[in-house]
């Protein structure tokens, strides 16, 4: 740059650009926030959040469409301090300061609150809050965040669920799904409310009033969930719940809330799908084959779920003491290998073949060191024979493995590995069947998959997979081992590993549940049902069961049902059959089906071969009993079904060639 250059005026510079650029330069959208006489209000375009500034409430606008939280209320802030714990309303700050904040893209308000106080005490704690507009979307975005000194946060409700008078139905990703209306007459409970596990099987929940709805997900969920209450005959409440990260707020938390000016479930699950692809979550199984090729033959494969070795350790809560030989019960490799080759003779040419009870002392006993494979069934020459006839018989073959439960007669068991919990203890129980046990801290996990399933390969097995037990249910584990410390989040990476070993080692990574982030890295779950009340064993179903599950991610993943009335996570009143259809999944099939049964998992077979690459784009009732349903998938085929009649009907309907699976 020359000296005349340098000294050039900053307007002659200025137009120089003019001309050079041949108009004016661009200019910043207006921002829209002031204190009016409601209180705090961003707008944009035609909607506005008003923040009350004396309880705090929030109000959504746009046209006729008025959405409102509740105002600040007692036990919205939990501190701990000195040892103690306490809690408080956001309004009980001493102090609280609002400051616009606008970007180049939305608009908004940050609030600061501090001054809390604990025995009349002032406390160290201070909360940032941030409430904004995106200009173009129209939705709205939610970030909460802490300083903290001696005194710590560790739980925050923020920001507070809608009125619940104004609330007609609230949706929420309960298992499978739920559909609530106000005024449902039983109470209901959620297993959980953590996101990730039965609960919140992914981050997010809607609701309705008229044709209007809107819906929360929670961008940060590893340390979120909700509350949730519904008294019989109602109303529902539902809001965000923030919970600390090995004692600390730690980290930003964001949550997006979008409208719908006429909208239902099925705009929240599109929504979100949006949502899962942007973040990497949704993975189709067309790129999953893509990268594994074995999965391929998943589709349309019925599931064999059967078991080698059944023993009740003692100690276990399941101890059968009046009948001693229940608690240990035996079939060979061999005579297993028999079952399967029946099952061919039957006409069942294609299965996935999930395996229990085939390490050393059976099912759930001694993990992680569960090898070698039990001697009373064959040992290592039993399983590499089951195995070669799996692959003879054309089937996918793969085992039960756990690496969470932690058996404290397992070989490598030791204190230094557990989990420890926040208190400083050690978690313990004796439920399962191999009694006396710990929690694993999942940091270590992937080391003893590592070991296994390369020793497992190395003696010859043709394992084509591997199911991971519970790690795709229960939300992320803590834990505070000052030599291990472990964080939820870096919980479920440490579990993706693990899936992501399995996928390289063998091929096919199946788990128990599908919670929302382990969809990037699974093939295949043990079941993704309905919530039943008192719990999934059985029972009635929770609410009005809707498959928001399958509207996520239906051609990410492959999901088998259970073909008779009720039992696991099936509704007493359903035939899982029909589910089994309109959600395009796959059957479990008996090891001697009868031919009422095999029907039924031919026809459930040859639509996933048809539809298991679609997503499922629509579900709608037919009629007010929400008894009549008919779901569509991308390429166009419908399937309707009636649970009070047991009927159904596929469009177009399956043809012969479709029935008769490829050799």
């Amino acid at each position: 740059m020359t000296w005349s250059e340098l000294k050039r005026p900053r307007w002659l510079a200025t137009l120089a650009a003019l001309l050079m650029l041949g108009g004016p330069l661009p200019v910043a959208a207006e921002p829209s926030v002031r204190l009016e006489a409601e209180g705090w209000t961003i707008r944009s375009q035609d909607r506005a959040i008003i923040i009350n500034p004396t309880n705090l409430g929030l109000t959504f606008r746009r046209g006729d469409v008025v959405w409102r939280t509740l105002p600040s209320q007692a036990g919205e802030v939990t501190l701990e301090a000195g040892g103690h714990r306490f809690t408080h309303a956001l309004r009980e700050a001493s102090r609280v300061e609002f400051k616009p904040f606008v970007t180049g893209y939305s608009d908004g308000v940050r609030l600061q609150l501090s001054g809390f106080k604990h025995n009349g005490r002032e406390v160290d704690a201070l909360l940032r809050l941030s409430v904004s507009l995106e200009r173009d979307t129209g939705e709205a975005l939610f970030e909460a965040w802490a300083a903290e000194g001696e005194a710590r946060v560790k739980e925050l409700v923020w920001p507070r669920g809608f009125e619940p008078e104004s609330v007609e139905t609230t949706i929420v990703p309960f298992m499978q799904g739920m559909l609530l209306p106000k005024g449902w007459p039983r109470k209901v409970h959620l297993y959980d409310s953590l996101a990730y596990g039965r609960g919140l099987y992914m981050p997010w929940w809607g609701v309705q009033q008229g044709r209007s709805a809107a819906m929360v997900i929670l961008e940060t969920p590893a340390d979120g969930g909700c509350r949730f209450d519904h008294p019989a005959g109602g109303p529902t409440r539902i809001e965000p719940r923030w919970v600390h990260s090995l004692g600390r707020l730690a980290y930003p938390r964001r949550l997006r809330l979008c409208f719908f000016d006429q909208g239902n479930y099925v705009d929240m699950a599109r929504r979100y799908r949006r949502h899962a692809i942007q973040t990497g979550t949704l993975v189709t199984l067309k790129e999953k084959i893509a990268r594994n090729p074995v999965a391929a033959r998943l589709i349309g494969a019925p599931v064999v779920h059967t078991s080698i070795l059944s023993h009740i350790q003692p100690e276990s809560s399941y101890y059968k003491k009046d009948d001693p030989a229940a608690n240990h019960q035996l079939v060979t490799f061999d005579q297993r290998a028999a079952h399967l080759r029946k099952l061919r003779a039957a006409g069942v040419q294609q299965a996935y073949v999930h395996l229990d009870g085939w390490g050393f002392r059976g099912y759930d006993n001694l993990h992680p060191d569960i090898l070698p494979p039990s001697p009373e069934a064959g040992g290592w020459d039993g399983l590499k024979r089951f195995a070669e006839v799996c692959d003879e018989l054309g089937y996918l073959f793969a085992v039960h493995d756990q690496y969470r439960d932690f058996y404290h007669d397992a070989a490598s068991y030791s204190d230094d590995l557990t989990i420890i919990e926040e208190n400083g203890s050690r978690p313990f129980m004796q439920i399962w069947w191999g009694g006396r046990q710990s929690i694993l801290c999942s940091q270590f996990a992937s080391g003893y998959v590592a070991r296994n399933h390369r020793r497992i390969l190395a003696e010859g097995v043709k394992l084509r997979g591997a199911y991971l037990d519970v790690f795709a249910v229960v939300p992320g584990d803590e834990c505070y081992s000052p030599d291990h410390p472990v964080t939820r989040a870096e919980s479920l990476a440490y579990r993706g590993q693990c899936f992501d070993l399995i996928r390289d080692l063998e091929g096919v990574v199946s788990s128990e549940e599908p919670a929302d982030w382990a969809m990037k890295h699974l093939h295949l779950v043990h079941h993704a049902p309905f919530a039943l009340d008192p719990n999934p064993g059985n029972g009635p179903a929770m609410g009005v069961p809707i498959p928001l599950f399958t509207l996520v991610y239906h051609d990410a993943l492959v999901v088998p049902w259970s073909l008779g009335r009720g039992g696991w996570g099936i509704p007493d009143e359903d035939l899982g059959f029909l589910h089994a259809l309109a959600c395009g999944g796959v059957p479990y099939v008996a090891l001697t089906p009868d031919p009422a049964h095999l029907e039924q998992v031919r026809t459930v077979c040859a639509l996933h071969r048809r539809v298991a690459l679609e997503p499922l784009v629509s579900h709608e009732f037919s009629d007010g009993s929400r008894r009549r349903q008919t779901t569509r998938f991308a390429d166009g085929t419908t399937v309707e079904v009636d649970f009070d009649t047991g009927q159904h009907r596929i469009s177009p309907p399956l043809k012969p060639e479709e029935l008769s699976p490829p050799p």
